[in-house]
């Protein structure tokens, strides 16, 4: 099989395994509590308008705006205090003419009131009567009903991940419970004769596992549920058996390491074999990342990625945290990593006809943020995790010089 020189690009790749998976992970109701996090399966709708009345946003007094029109410091209008509004209650008597309502934060407005003068605005001369220094326009300091919601209105849309604040409006609109998506379980299996576990002490030639735990890591970040099915050495028929027992407990498999050509990397015959249509894609127009897998057995997706922890992340970042968000059905415009802009510390000299990342610090200097480039192998983890992001050097470009403004993938 020749593919791994038939490079292609990442969003191709993304397609074609895209085009051969059959849809978005079933749904479940959770608890408000469990929902942060979590990806919505159907659009939620406002029951009512929110708020259901109107508000005022600041602690003064309820008044009507025509009452304030034309005061100032020299002239102050001069109105009579007819009560105190409590809060959480009802306001019911109206507003005489000439009259305010001292009114809280969030208190009702009463009937006739149409705006509300600020504390900082007023001064008592009297028993029951202030003076206002500044006019009021109809509305000012007053949220209206429905400002925030409307009944019936799409107040968060399918594919969209709750945030903290999400939840806020959930609660506001009544909602206690929310249908998300079913988070996806991701098989991960390390590979190799020469990888031993953490708390093992390697021998001469060989290595503790990394990948499993930084892809750990990466799969909770996009929303999955990370399954580790321990270390196998480099024999096929282990490998097969033990990568089809954790494909059928999972929604997605990760292989690590034995993506290239050796001849002892048997990811490649593996992911052929364990179902149709196997192998989608092997080699990316990527650096690093150049050897890895994409393929779908058992309507499921399986990868192949580098055993070099670097090449390892970014392939995760860029193909396989894509298919992951497909199937819970996230909205594209959600999709691109927060990006800082900042120049370049030095040249960055790259080949056309690939993408590549390369990783950098941010460095603050007078008004502008610099990025400076972590250099190193992409089996080196600290590289990683000594940079603050990714720079991207688009396929066409043979390199980006010194001070030119770049986007940072944060991580």
């Amino acid at each position: 099989m020749n593919e791994f020189y038939d490079l292609i690009s990442v969003p191709e790749a993304c397609a074609r395994l895209k085009s051969h998976l059959p849809g978005q992970l079933p749904s479940e109701e959770v608890g408000l509590l469990e929902a942060c996090g979590r990806v919505l399966a159907e659009d939620v709708r406002a029951q009512e308008d929110v708020p259901g009345f109107r508000r005022s946003t600041v602690d003064g007094f309820a008044v009507r705006a025509r009452d304030t029109f034309g005061a100032s410091e020299s002239a102050p209008a001069m109105l009579e205090v007819v009560g105190t509004i409590p809060m959480g209650e009802e306001a019911r008597d109206p507003l005489p003419p000439l009259s305010s309502f001292a009114i809280s934060t969030g208190g009702m407005l009463p009937p006739g009131a149409d705006a509300v003068v600020m504390l900082e605005y007023v001064e008592h001369v009297s028993e029951g009567v202030i003076e206002v220094y500044r006019p009021v326009a109809p509305g000012e300091n007053v949220v209206e009903p429905g400002d925030d919601l409307r009944a019936g209105q799409v107040i968060l849309p399918a594919g969209h991940r709750l945030r903290p604040q999400d939840l806020g409006l959930l609660s506001a609109a009544g909602y206690t419970r929310v249908r998300v998506r079913r988070r996806p379980v991701v098989g991960i299996l390390a590979t190799g004769d020469e990888v031993v576990a953490p708390e093992e002490k390697p021998a001469p030639g060989q290595v503790r596992d990394v990948n499993s735990y930084s892809l750990a890591g990466l799969v909770q970040e996009a929303g999955g549920l990370p399954r580790l099915g321990g270390i196998v050495p480099d024999d096929y028929q282990a490998l097969y058996r033990r990568s089809a027992e954790l494909l059928a407990q999972c929604d997605l498999l990760l292989l690590s390491g034995g993506s290239s050509v050796g001849r002892r990397d048997y990811t490649l015959q593996v992911i052929q074999e364990l179902g149709a249509p196997g192998v989608l894609v092997h080699g990316l127009a990527l650096q690093p990342g150049k050897p890895a897998i994409g393929g779908v057995a058992r309507g499921k997706p399986i990868f192949g990625l580098p055993g070099h922890p670097v090449s390892a992340m970014v392939v995760f970042a860029q193909l396989v945290r894509p298919v992951l968000e497909h199937l819970l059905g996230r909205r594209p415009a959600e999709l691109p990593p927060p990006t800082v802009p900042a120049r370049l510390k030095r040249n960055l000299p790259s080949a056309p006809g690939r993408e590549d990342f390369v990783r950098v610090r941010l460095l603050r200097e007078g008004d502008e943020w610099w990025a400076e480039p972590v250099l190193g192998k992409s089996g080196l983890l600290t590289t990683m995790t000594k940079a603050d992001g990714l720079v991207r050097i688009p396929s066409a470009s043979e390199g980006l010089l010194q001070g030119t403004l770049v986007q940072v993938e944060l991580f």
